[in-house]
């Protein structure tokens, strides 16, 4: 299974995971707006990676 995560470079940690197969663009797009607009104030740099199979 394929997930995405929003990492953010400036804490140097991942934020959220998210399954592609149940969270389209649109859908982590949303959650960044939402969850994560206090990072993008404060000035951080933050990303979506698409990473392999979830680490248990």
């Amino acid at each position: 299974m394929k997930f995405k995560e929003i990492y953010c470079h400036n804490c140097k940690k991942v934020l959220g995971r998210y399954n592609e197969k149940y969270f389209p663009d649109v859908k982590i797009a949303e959650l960044i707006k939402s969850n994560y607009a206090s990072h993008i104030r404060d000035g951080h740099e933050i990303t979506i990676k698409l990473v392999g199979k979830k680490k248990s």
